[in-house]
């Protein structure tokens, strides 16, 4: 499974809505929808600053992430953006790649 870093924030419907239905039920729907489509919810997290919630997701495909990013976004009550994770033995890995890359005017 694919690990995703979602950042989210709130608008002020959003918000509203937020403050009506609490924190810990909206970590429920979240983990619930994410089992409900083959995934889990590994932290989830409210914070301060640009990002309203922070949460890792492990989902089973590109596809099914982006479901849930384009679900979430049309809404219009949150904008949130998706981060792939790498483990550090893909890093690894794609460091010992050659790909032939040359600078502009080299």
């Amino acid at each position: 499974m694919a690990k995703y870093l979602v950042n989210a924030s709130y608008t002020s419907a959003g918000t509203k809505g937020l403050i009506k239905e609490g924190g810990t039920n909206r970590k429920k729907l979240i983990e619930g929808m994410a089992r409900k489509l083959g995934g889990k919810v590994e932290a989830f997290y409210y914070c301060f600053g640009h990002s309203d919630v922070i949460a890792i997701i492990d989902m089973p495909n590109v596809s099914t992430a982006s479901a849930i990013s384009l679900g979430i976004k049309s809404t219009g009550a949150v904008d949130i953006m998706l981060t792939p994770l790498i483990d550090p033995e893909d890093i690894d890995t794609a460091a010992q790649m050659t790909i032939g890359y040359r600078p502009p005017g080299n």
